[in-house]
Parts: C-alpha cells; structure tokens; sequence
C-alpha cells in the first residue's frame, strides 16, 4: 500500500536500549585472559601444578564451570583419559584465580561455585 505524499508521519521517540551481553561476549572476554580459548559456547583453559594436571571449561549457556583431570602427555594410553573432579578435590588457589578470570571477564564469579 502506498500512502499519498500529505499523509503526515507519526514521529516516534527513539529509546536506546541497553546494552546487551551476549553468551558469545563472555567467552570473548575470558580468552582474553591468560590462557583460555574459545571452544564454541564455552572456554577452557589448562593448569598444571602440584603434579597434578587440571582443563577447567566455563560453559556460557549452562553458566557453570567444570574441573577436569588431564592425563600428562607421558601417561600410557590406557590412563589417557580426562575425568571430571569434584569442586572440592580443586585446589583453592585454582578456584580463586577461576574466579578472579571470571571477574576479570565481565562474568558474577559465583558460577565457578555453582553445581552442575
């Protein structure tokens, strides 16, 4: 439908809206911290310490964060397998410095303490 050339305009107000953050954003900012990398909807990021290897993923959508054991890369084949580690297995300075990344990344640092 054409309107005819008189027809006078409706002005609307304009209302910015706020700024929205998306899950892609949280992922974005977390690889900018020391070490993590964007896998899709998530990020992780690899520890070593204590002799003991940990691969910590941050799952946007689900905003959760998973520990997980990492075999070393001189284990046999038959141990090559990551498992997943109770929050309480973690060593505390893992967890603070997952909060503090998370923090740092725009993201509540309560997620790393929730459970999945």
């Amino acid at each position: 439908m054409t309107l005819p050339v008189d027809t006078p305009r409706q002005r609307h107000r304009h209302v910015p809206a706020a700024p929205m953050t998306t899950v892609h954003d949280s992922i974005a900012a977390l690889v900018e911290q020391e070490g993590w990398r964007a896998e899709g909807d998530a990020a992780r990021v690899h520890y070593d310490g204590g002799g003991d290897r940990f691969a910590v993923e941050f799952y946007a959508n689900a905003e959760r964060v998973l520990y997980w054991t990492v075999p070393s890369a001189e284990s046999d084949a038959t141990a090559a397998t990551a498992a997943p580690v109770p929050r309480e297995q973690v060593p505390d300075p893992l967890r603070r410095r997952i909060r503090e990344d998370l923090d740092a990344a725009g993201v509540d640092p309560d997620v790393e303490r929730r459970e999945v």
